[in-house]
């Protein structure tokens, strides 16, 4: 009996795991239920099977240490039950990436996982296409937004930027191996995804998403050594000054073409200020883990008010700093301890592994990283409880490769 109820938990996982990156473009309420499905029933197979729940200790030490700074921040939290669901948010991180990382079964379960990636990028593109030629999406009914003049598509996210998020932080995996695997007709396909989702991210207009696109692009290029395609990524923005939209041209002036307004906005700066006052303030263990907005107002400098007003409830725009300011530089050493931990794992298998899907499969993977990290520059999101699930999936899915490298 034991036996067949652990075969009826595999099955249930296994699926879980590749729908849930697909099921993101619909609703969130769809994929946290996934993550319930692949969280609950791994506890459960675990104490069937009375396994240890965690694997590779060098990554599991400075995440649990993340969670112990977190807790600690209690100390100066304005609301310990804003703080608890914080501890809770990080649980439920670790459980996504955990599961993934030790339930991921061979090479086919990754292509599933690609595969459902791939029709969830490509769903919100032609969303986001059939939201600007109507004005609506056909996924969750939201109507366009706008900036400077220009209309910005959502698809089924709540606002461009978040919806740039998401597709800067799966596309470096489909044009990846758009560029370093497919070959004949199914690369022609994969060149029509990609150019699709390009396509899809650049209508957000979201400056972040774009340079996070094109950093992760040209990191893949370099790392595969092609000389042409680094080149021509260079060109290309180099070019682009003279060839993007006439709105944009005349922002860039208003700015003085300044490249921090320009990438930020002065309202952005301005809560930058506030936040690193709020930093100095308490800069060990932070102002409380998930309490930034609660706090944000109290901090807020005349000097800062005075380019751009902001509101006294906020998010920082910023992975880093809002990081920084709810758990304090502690907190966030941890959490950079963490990456560290993450990308030396990913290049290490990337360098060990033979099966060459699967090794374009973890470069992908690291560029993915590096476009959601750099997006996390002008974006809080790690904070976004839309699509900071994408991340933490994404890691586990790389740290599931060397055992899936060993079985294959």
């Amino acid at each position: 009996m034991p036996k067949k109820i652990t075969e009826v938990l595999d099955f249930i996982i296994y699926w879980s795991i590749v729908i849930m990156p697909f099921s993101v473009a619909i609703a969130p309420a769809l994929a946290n239920a996934f993550i319930g499905f692949f969280s609950v029933f791994f506890i459960i197979k675990k104490i069937i099977k009375r396994e240890k729940p965690f694997g590779d200790i060098a990554v599991m030490v400075p995440f649990l240490f993340l969670i112990l700074i977190s807790l600690v921040s209690f100390k100066n939290s304005v609301s310990l039950s804003t703080s608890f669901h914080g501890i809770e948010k990080l649980l439920k991180y670790l459980l996504i990436f955990v599961v993934c990382a030790q339930e991921i079964k061979d090479r086919k379960h990754v292509a599933r996982i690609v595969t459902s990636v791939i029709l969830g990028v490509s769903l919100v593109s032609i969303d986001a296409v059939w939201q600007i030629i109507f004005g609506w999406d056909f996924i969750r009914g939201n109507t366009l937004q706008q900036a400077i003049g220009l209309i910005r598509p959502t698809a089924s996210f709540p606002n461009p930027n978040v919806f740039g998020v998401y597709m800067s932080a799966l596309t470096p995996l489909i044009i990846g191996l758009t560029l370093f695997y497919f070959k004949g007709k199914k690369k022609i396909v994969m060149v029509l995804i990609s150019v699709l989702a390009i396509a899809g991210l650049g209508l957000t207009l979201s400056r972040g998403s774009g340079l996070a696109l094109y950093l992760s692009t040209l990191f893949l290029c370099v790392a595969k050594r092609k000389k042409i395609l680094t080149f021509t990524l260079i060109a290309v923005l180099i070019v682009f000054p003279f060839v993007m939209p006439k709105n944009i041209k005349q922002w860039a002036k208003d700015a003085n073409y300044n490249p921090l307004v320009f990438m930020c906005n002065q309202d952005r700066i301005s809560i930058y200020r506030n936040t690193i006052n709020m930093i100095k303030q308490h800069p060990f263990i932070g102002v409380g883990v998930n309490t930034f907005s609660k706090n944000y107002g109290k901090y807020k400098l005349e000097s800062a008010e005075k380019y751009a007003h902001t509101p006294d409830t906020i998010y920082a725009h910023n992975n880093y700093l809002q990081m920084a300011g709810e758990i304090g530089l502690l907190g966030l050493l941890a959490f950079l301890w963490f990456l560290v931990q993450v990308f030396r794992r990913g290049f290490k298998t990337y360098q060990t592994i033979k099966e060459e899907y699967l090794k374009i499969v973890v470069l992908s993977l690291i560029a993915c990283f590096i476009a959601f990290l750099i997006n996390g520059l002008t974006e809080t999101s790690l904070y976004y409880s839309r699509v900071v699930m994408v991340f933490w999936y994404l890691i586990g899915v790389s740290l599931a490769l060397p055992r899936v490298k060993e079985n294959q």
